[in-house]
């Protein structure tokens, strides 16, 4: 059994970070999404739908899995949902972002979730508008809905987040999922380790309460879970790793090194996965051990219990 359901709602207006969260709301959120993925398990449809409100995403990166969950979460709960992206956006005609986000604000949507390359957009933009702000990604900084839903994935398969010693591994130096991961799992009394070879190695990472390893035999020694990150290629300004080949050969997951991890230890990704390069397919396609595929579907269920919560708290007039 996971930690006990919370009664106590969400207490902010925007969700922008880990960092800014209680642990009382990361567990609210998480067993609200623990009951509608059921739910959705079930009957393909949340308990308490939400019609009549408009969701409009703001993506300037590509995204297929975080934009298409946060669509479906939408519309499961009724909303209308309108699409953003850069190509079709006017900043691709010079309009600024500020200019952008205060005229879809001026078209009242109760949500705006955004992705944007630079680190505290979304936090600007939460400064701006009326309306309800979710960090969908931002530079480097923070992911917030992808750690609330690896948790979720964590705690239903292993019972609980409390205890457990969770690798993360790959390019932790550009990884906003690692550091909404990082924060998230240590305040719910995961033991984290972070491991990458130290050109991808932020300095100052112990101050996430994450230990730094440069070995996967010694990181993964004895984990629960082993998360691999995407090598994000296209951030890296200069040779950071010497080939893909190379990477592969120290720090990408095969069964060879997932040995040194417990026999049941699960292995987890946020996509898109690098076949090869962060891991082997045959670990990526095993059912078993492999729970990528339910990231994606919990990542549903986190984004309705997210969207419920922020929209909850606008008609209660939570301020921001």
């Amino acid at each position: 059994m996971g930690e006990a359901a919370s009664t106590v709602p969400v207490a902010r207006r925007h969700l922008l970070g880990i960092e800014e969260m209680s642990r009382t709301e990361i567990v609210h959120l998480i067993d609200r999404a623990d009951l509608i993925a059921d739910c959705l398990a079930r009957d393909n449809r949340p308990p308490d739908p939400l019609p009549g409100h408009l969701l409009i995403s703001l993506f300037f990166e590509n995204s297929t899995r975080t934009r298409a969950s946060f669509q479906i979460a939408g519309q499961h709960l009724g909303f209308s949902v309108v699409d953003m992206s850069l190509a079709t956006s006017s900043t691709g005609k010079g309009e600024t972002l500020l200019d952008t986000a205060m005229t879809l604000n001026a078209m009242r949507p109760d949500v705006l979730v955004v992705r944007h390359a630079m680190s505290g957009v979304p936090h600007l933009l939460s400064h701006k508008v009326n309306c309800a702000v979710i960090n969908a990604g931002d530079g480097n900084h923070e992911h917030p809905t992808q750690a609330l839903t690896d948790a979720l994935t964590i705690r239903r398969r292993k019972g609980t987040l409390e205890g457990l010693t969770v690798a993360i591994c790959g390019d932790i130096m550009h990884s906003r999922v690692a550091r909404s991961n990082m924060r998230l799992l240590t305040i719910m009394g995961s033991t984290v380790r972070v491991v990458a070879p130290a050109t991808l190695m932020p300095p100052g990472i112990e101050a996430f309460g994450a230990l730094p390893f440069e070995s996967m035999a010694e990181g993964l020694e004895g984990a629960d879970v082993v998360m691999m990150l995407r090598l994000q290629l296209e951030r890296m300004h200069g040779s950071l790793v010497p080939s893909t080949r190379e990477y592969f050969r120290f720090f990408g997951l095969d069964s060879d090194k997932l040995r040194a991890a417990k026999d049941d230890a699960v292995i987890m990704h946020p996509g898109p996965i690098n076949r090869g390069t962060e891991l082997d397919s045959v670990l990526a396609d095993d059912i078993g051990r492999s729970l990528i595929l339910e990231q994606v579907a919990h990542g549903v269920a986190v984004r309705i219990a997210v969207l419920e919560a922020l929209v909850q708290n606008a008609a209660a007039g939570v301020p921001g």
